[in-house]
């Protein structure tokens, strides 16, 4: 009989491996399979390609004409990832530095800065610790070799560095396309300074502009229903239930809960629409992030970084 695979069943989608240690996960380039005792996974490379963009450092940068020619992608999706990678490096060379507690976020923009973290370290000799966010963040902390922790050993965080889905002119943030909404505001805030790091496509006037799949809502799962109904009755829209792709029924998040996502048709008041979400029981947390962002660093096409701050900063 079959074993089916943790990672599909309990957090509703297949996270791509990043190059191995010694003793630890298998190298992508070596089969893009996990060293995982108990079972293995085979990762198509088409896979592979669409969540963690190159899985071998030998191809060339997917921004030149001639990686075109090998990579067959929009222009604007190369730039993209150029620029989250500008983004990731500018926030770690100005925020990380030596004896910190960091906390680390998740997603795609995420690997850019924990890889020049880890390359810092190596350079530097820099002692840090590391707080991951989720599944995802504690394989990258594990994988670029750097110090693992958590909550309990260290309840306060010196430096979070995350990512977006969608920035407003305020500096207020929707997050959570990746599932871990949750744990991140949690990290980010017993942070001291939060820093997030974007692509140019994420920077909007209001909240909506860009970002069109709605606010994430983690809830209990019994109470998906009346939590959904709740919500659009008070303040409109559509609510859908996230489905997984690698699992059949909802994706489940890394705390056991399913995620709604909230598609609002109107600018709102953010903090109070929080709040009130936060408060209909059966929700765990919203992908809301209000007035908690320091200062964002947007990767822009032209190859340069823009920073943003709030006033008091």
């Amino acid at each position: 009989m079959q074993r089916p695979g943790p990672f599909s069943t309990l957090y509703g989608r297949v996270l791509a491996p990043l190059p191995g240690r010694a003793g630890g996960a298998a190298s992508v380039g070596s089969g893009n399979s996990w060293a995982t005792p108990g079972f293995h996974v085979q990762l198509p490379e088409r896979m592979l390609s669409v969540l963690c963009g190159s899985t071998d450092s030998t191809r060339p940068s997917i921004t030149g004409r001639s990686a075109s020619s090998v990579f067959p992608a929009p222009s604007t999706m190369s730039k993209a990832e150029e620029a989250k990678r500008l983004a990731g490096r500018a926030a770690v060379e100005n925020h990380v530095r030596n004896n910190q507690v960091l906390g680390i976020g998740s997603g795609s923009t995420v690997v850019h800065a924990v890889q020049r973290i880890a390359e810092r370290v190596k350079q530097e000799n820099l002692n840090l610790v590391c707080i991951p966010t989720s599944f995802q963040a504690r394989q990258l902390i594990l994988q670029y070799g750097l110090t693992l922790s958590d909550l309990d050993q260290h309840p306060e965080i010196d430096l979070a560095i995350d990512g977006a889905d969608e920035v407003d002119a305020d500096l207020n943030l929707i997050k959570g396309g990746g599932g871990c909404l949750t744990q991140e505001k949690i990290v980010a805030g017993y942070a001291n300074c939060f820093i997030v790091i974007a692509d140019f496509r994420k920077d909007s006037k209001n909240l909506g502009d860009q970002w069109h799949k709605g606010i994430p809502i983690e809830v209990i799962p019994m109470a998906y229903v009346p939590v959904s109904r709740a919500v659009t009755r008070k303040f409109g829209g559509v609510i859908e239930l996230r489905m997984a792709i690698n699992k059949a029924g909802p994706v489940v998040t890394d705390n056991g809960n399913f995620i709604l996502d909230w598609k609002f048709d109107q600018v709102h008041k953010w903090n109070e629409v929080n709040t009130t979400i936060k408060m209909i029981p059966g929700v765990v947390d919203t992908g809301l992030f209000i007035n908690m962002a320091e200062r964002v660093y947007f990767g822009m096409q032209d190859g340069s970084v823009s920073m943003r701050e709030k006033p008091f900063c």
